[in-house]
Order: C-alpha cells, then structure tokens, then sequence
C-alpha cells in the first residue's frame, strides 16, 4: 500500500491531464518529419492521420481551420513536415500531434497540388483530345476573361487589333491571382455563357511564380473551362509554364499574345487567299459557262432536226394540201350531185300529178276522208269532194251519178 504522506496517489485522469501539460510546457511546438498513414478527412473537415518511420508511428490532427490552407491534399505514403504541438488525447491517454502546418519533404506543397489534382483530371478523362473542341476559323465574337488592368488585356487587344480589326472582343473582368481568384475567373468563365454569342474564348494572364498561376492550377477552374460556352482558348503564364487550365482547355497557346495569334487569322493574308481564291471561282465560272455554252449549241443543233415544230410544220404542210385534194372533191362531188339532181328532177318533174294537172286533169278527193276518187265507186250522191286542178282547188257535192261507160 502507498504511504499516503510520502506517495500520493493520482486518478487517472488527474495522471493524464499532468502529463498532458509537461508535454506542452516541456516540448511545445516543434517540427517532425515522417510519412502520413491512415489519412482520413472527417466531414467536419478535420483531417487525421498516423506520422510514421520504420520503427514508430504517432498519431495527429489537423483541425479544419489550419486544414483549409493546405495546397495539396494529404495521401498515405507522402512524407511530410509537420509543425505541431506534442499533447495528450486525454479521452484515450493517447499521445498525438496537433498539427498546425503541413509540407511536402523535398518538393513543394503547389507542384504537389498541381500533380495531385492533374492525375485526378486525367481520370476523369477531362484532358482527352476527344473532348476538346475545334476553334473557329474566323470568331465573329471573342470573350476574353483576364484581368481588366493586366498587361496580358493590352496584348490581347493590340494583336487581334491588328490581325483582324473589326472583331468584336467581350471582356469578362477578373482576377488572376490572390485569395479566391478562382472563384473569379470560374464567374467570368460562366457569364460568357448569359453575356452569350461568343464564338470563342481567350483565358489568359502573363506569367509569374506557381503561387501567382495558383488559381489556374485548381478544380473550380477546370470545371469552369470544360463547361464553358464556346471553346477555350487558354494562354497563361510563360511558354514554360503549364497549368491545370492549359490541359482542360481546347487550346493552350504558350502566352497571351500567343493565343491571339492562334485565335484570329492574320487579315491580310486572309485577304489575298479570299481574292485569289475570288478569282479561281470566277475562271472555273468562265471556263464552265463556255463548256456549257458549246453544249448547248450541239443539243440546240441537235434539237432543230428533231425538233416538233419542223415536224409540225410538215405535217401543216401535208394537213393543208390534204385540204385542198379534198376541197376540190367536194366542189367536184357537189357538181356531180347537182347535175344528177337535175336529171332526177327532170325525171320527177315529168312524172308529177302536178304536171298532168297542167295538162287539164284534175284530182278528186272525198272529203270526209281525203280518199283519191278513182272510179264510179268511189263517190255517192250527196259526198261532198275536193277538187284539184293545176292552179286551184275548190269543194263540190254529187248531185249526179251515173257510169258512163258501161261494161
């Protein structure tokens, strides 16, 4: 048993709690080197993970707060520095790192950032040379998205000034470095889309250090170029430098007034390719309408033989000598038929009661029923008759009648 006087005895709380403070008053904050193991990042946004080299391992937190400014994002199996404070977890008397700041051993936090986000990209497929996008050969409208005070802007517009004045340039204002310029240039990437009718778009800025393209080198601008409107053009940095934004865009030109370049075609020689090719068009027109011409000559000779107002003309000429043969037999025919028509009318004209009648007889009909009275027979006393001589003809009645030849 301990002599209380001489011993005291400690809860174990009390036990962790004192060594908890001699560690932070003792140790303090300090630097270790190591290899990060069992990463894990904690939806509050706390990051965890084990510090380890071949014979021990320690176990830190990075609370979300220093998280944030981190450039890259922690992997198993990258070794690190790790600036901390050495405490106690006093729910488990575990002993662990507070970490406050955490660096890449041997190379920088950005190009591992940089490395990191472009093997993820990759992944996903958004640097293939399928998705890219053709630029037009000669852009009605060009969104430009830099900043409005840079000196990349004053490129922009003195190249394309001169290359193809009369271009319309749509400026989409930004920043291109500091705190949350990504964000930034993400928005003006997107506005292009409402300010609309673009038919290609320039993301540019001059060069400088890999802090100062840190906003090129992330997602949110990745993301921004792959949905953008029109395609992109991408021009930033130096011809050395080689960003996130230069893989995802349609296009990297190695700098601003680059991109221009590549973005207009030179109007000159555009003008000399428009009129020789001006001119090709009108010889082939000249040389084609004279085919074409001697072509027609050979189907219009062609067509004179066979044409149907030659053969309309000799069948009018047949139709109208047929018309006179047949003229000709009428009047014939006619003569014919009117001489005939003499002799038969002659011939009628002497057999005709009418002509015997001329000659003193007369024609007796009975009244009652027009019967031609013949003989004795035909007529009673009393029958009233019609008489007709050669110019007259007049009613009598029988008053009389006997047969004058007897038989």
């Amino acid at each position: 048993m301990p002599n209380s006087e001489r011993e005291p005895v400690y809860t174990v709380a009390q036990l962790v709690a004192g060594l908890k403070r001699l560690l932070e008053e003792r140790v303090g904050r300090i630097w270790v080197v190591g290899e990060l193991s069992g990463v894990h990042i904690a939806r509050s946004g706390h990051v965890y993970f084990s510090l380890k080299d071949d014979s021990s391992q320690l176990r830190c937190a990075l609370f979300r707060s220093a998280a944030r400014g981190l450039a890259f994002e922690p992997e198993d199996g990258l070794e690190v520095l790790v600036q901390g404070d050495v405490s106690l977890y006093e729910a488990r008397g575990e002993l662990q790192l507070v970490a406050r700041r955490l660096e890449p051993r041997g190379r920088g936090a950005l190009q591992l950032a940089f490395e990191q986000l472009r093997r993820r990209l990759a992944a996903e497929g958004l640097f293939d040379p399928s998705r890219k996008r053709p630029l037009p050969p000669l852009p009605a409208r060009i969104g430009v998205v830099t900043s409005p005070t840079g000196a990349a802007i004053h490129d922009i517009l003195e190249v394309t000034g001169r290359r193809f004045p009369g271009t319309k340039i749509v400026i989409a204002p930004t920043r291109v470095q500091g705190e949350g310029a990504e964000d930034e240039i993400a928005a003006a990437l997107d506005s292009l889309a409402v300010l609309g009718d673009v038919d290609l778009i320039l993301l540019a800025r001059g060069g400088g250090s890999l802090e100062d393209l840190r906003a090129f080198n992330t997602e949110t601008v990745a993301r921004a170029i792959v949905r953008a409107s029109a395609p992109v053009l991408c021009g930033v940095g130096h011809e050395v430098d080689v960003t996130i934004a230069d893989l995802c865009a349609d296009l990297r030109a190695p700098t601003p007034s680059a991109a221009a370049e590549l973005a207009l075609p030179d109007g000159e020689a555009y003008r000399s390719e428009l009129i020789s090719s001006w001119r090709r068009l009108q010889r082939a027109m000249r040389a084609n309408l004279g085919h074409q011409a001697q072509r027609f000559a050979r189907e219009r000779d062609a067509l004179r033989v066979l044409a149907p107002t030659a053969r309309i003309a000799a069948q009018r000429a047949r139709f109208h000598a047929a018309e006179r043969a047949l003229q000709r037999a009428a009047r014939l025919g006619v003569d014919r038929a009117r001489a005939r028509l003499g002799e038969l009318a002659g011939r009628l004209d002497s057999l005709s009661p009418l002509a015997v009648l001329s000659r003193g007889y007369a024609l007796v009909r009975r009244g009652d029923d027009g019967a031609i009275v013949r003989g004795f027979e035909d007529a009673a006393v009393g029958d009233a008759l019609s008489v007709r001589v050669a110019e007259a003809e007049f009613e009598v009645s029988v008053n009389l009648s006997r047969r004058l030849v007897e038989s």
